[in-house]
């Protein structure tokens, strides 16, 4: 649990047995809102942060998720099961799949196979009576004087919205501007990768939604995961940095192994794109051994699938 001020909390959700990994973003106003449930799995971290913050479940209002990825959404029936009084708030693409979360198990289950029960099941939907579709600038009045401020934030996803908060000038932003490995910050401060996940990622949508972001001027930016940081122009500058990086890696990794499946591609673009990262860290001192780097590796096998799809798109 860690109070980011502006009665706002961020709760550990210990997704993948990993601390610091995925987080739940608690607004503590006259209507308690969440943002981010993250996955089935780490339901029980976020019942124990809001105990410790004592919250009844049924005194929360609004439940929001900035996209429907399972790490961000797929907890989210089950909490809603248990909080009789709270709606919903989602991008309109990502709504029906919510209710009926049948394609988006499927999708999932292709990129993580195997390991899809392990880290997502069980996934439950959601009664369209309880869900909220949001527009793009529309408020949501929380509090006195206090609004949150739902942007269409595409790139990661065609489905995401990012929320800003009229009062700490905090902005959530998911994925959309890459993930924020916050392990890394008594070492070297902070440092983020862009998230370029299948199957919607888009080169210039993401570069769009973070000069929308930028027209906010948030104080601060909450990612999805994990954390909050304060250097905007830092997660500005190195998200387009490494965007460029990571596609100029994709565009010689597909012309060198046009003949190959696209597993393969995507296996060989991932440790290619790791190596990269690795020796980055590794002239700022970060050691092998280092727990960042497991997360990563995992980060950027998803993310060279995204890649790859993107490139074919001519995207």
């Amino acid at each position: 649990m860690q109070d980011l001020g502006f009665n706002t909390y961020l709760i550990d959700l210990y997704d993948l047995s990993f601390p610091e990994r995925t987080g739940c973003y608690v607004i503590l106003d006259e209507d308690i809102t969440i943002i981010e449930t993250s996955a089935t799995p780490s339901h029980e971290h976020l019942l124990q942060g809001l105990k410790e913050l004592k919250i009844s479940l049924d005194k929360i209002k609004n439940v929001i998720v900035t996209h429907i990825h399972l790490d961000h959404s797929g907890g989210a029936g089950l909490l809603m099961e248990k909080c009789p009084n709270a709606t919903l708030y989602v991008h309109p693409k990502g709504a029906r799949h919510l209710e009926d979360p049948t394609k988006l198990i499927a999708s999932a289950k292709q990129v993580y196979g195997e390991d899809f029960d392990r880290l997502f099941n069980p996934i439950l939907p959601i009664n369209s009576s309880q869900i909220y579709q949001v527009a793009d600038g529309e408020e949501l009045v929380i509090g006195n004087n206090r609004k949150l401020t739902f942007l269409y934030t595409p790139g990661h996803a065609n489905h995401h919205i990012s929320i800003f908060d009229s009062i700490s000038k905090f902005i959530y932003t998911g994925d959309t501007l890459g993930i924020y490995y916050q392990q890394l910050q008594q070492e070297i401060g902070p440092y983020i990768l862009p998230s370029t996940s299948p199957n919607q990622f888009s080169y210039e949508a993401t570069l769009n939604s973070s000069r929308k972001i930028q027209e906010y001027k948030p104080e601060a930016i909450c990612f999805g995961h994990y954390g909050l940081t304060r250097d905007t122009n830092f997660v500005y500058e190195s998200l387009k940095s490494y965007l460029d990086r990571f596609l100029s890696l994709t565009e010689s990794t597909i012309k060198e192994n046009k003949d190959k499946p696209f597993y393969e591609k995507s296996r060989i673009l991932s440790e290619s794109l790791f190596n990269e990262i690795k020796k980055d860290l590794k002239s700022k001192n970060i050691d092998d051994s280092h727990l960042v780097f497991q997360i990563i590796k995992l980060d950027l096998e998803v993310s060279a699938m995204g890649l790859i799809l993107a490139m074919d798109r001519n995207e």
